[in-house]
């Protein structure tokens, strides 16, 4: 049966209207992701910049909660910004002497985001080693290579002792930098956004201090894992 002109003019005001309604839900949803990460490196400064300062009076005040460690490739004289450094607060203090070297290997458990936004109250996170709530009895921890790691994270490790459990705050030029880049950890291709502070929930498991002297023959190195 054939439809009247009426019939006709109806449904293509409908379907005019559905598209246009489609049009701007598309749209909306674009200027959210937007305004997700609008403004980010200045957002990112500013975070990093207001943790720093704070830090830095809570030390001056005496507190033992909050610390902070100089890029571990700088000296003192050329650490001269805030973003020379990362800021740490201290959620559990580790009772193991000692602390990791550039050179060894680490056991960590790690959750990594960005700083808060509208739709991540908590921050977006980037990787992590556990899913779920922190129950250090009953997840795995990750190992890798201290030296393997960004500036921040490197840092953060060879300042710790057994059982420490930090926030690290990372400027992201101690991070990934100020470009959207890509890095494969353990296997998994991770991506970041440019001019992102890291922050990082970590704690130290163990760590491995290798022989002063490796056998030829030996498939890895000789050393010994360190738990307390």
């Amino acid at each position: 049966m054939r439809k009247s002109f009426m019939d006709m003019a109806k449904g293509l005001s409908l379907l005019l209207f559905t598209v246009f309604a489609v049009g701007l839900a598309s749209c909306s949803e674009s200027d959210d992701a937007e305004d997700e990460f609008a403004n980010w490196k200045e957002r990112n400064d500013t975070y990093f910049n207001n943790v720093y300062n704070q830090a830095k009076s809570a030390i001056a005040s005496g507190s033992q909660e909050w610390k902070i460690f100089r890029n571990w490739s700088l000296n003192e004289d050329m650490a001269t910004k805030a973003e020379d450094h990362i800021v740490v607060q201290v959620l559990e203090k580790g009772t193991g002497s000692g602390c990791p070297l550039y050179t060894d290997s680490v056991m960590v458990h790690y959750r990594g985001h960005y700083i808060p936004t509208t739709h991540y109250p908590e921050g977006y996170v980037f990787d992590q080693s556990y899913t779920g709530d922190y129950q250090p009895e009953l997840i795995k921890p990750s190992s890798f290579a201290v030296n393997r790691m960004v500036d921040g994270f490197t840092t953060a490790l060879t300042n710790m002792h057994i059982g420490d459990r930090w926030r690290v705050y990372v400027p992201y030029m101690l991070g990934y930098g100020l470009n959207d880049t890509s890095t494969t950890v353990n296997g998994t291709t991770i991506s970041y956004r440019g001019s992102t502070v890291l922050v990082f929930d970590l704690t130290l498991v163990a760590y491995f201090h290798t022989g002063a002297y490796i056998p030829a023959w030996e498939a890895k190195p000789s050393g010994v894992w360190i738990d307390e």
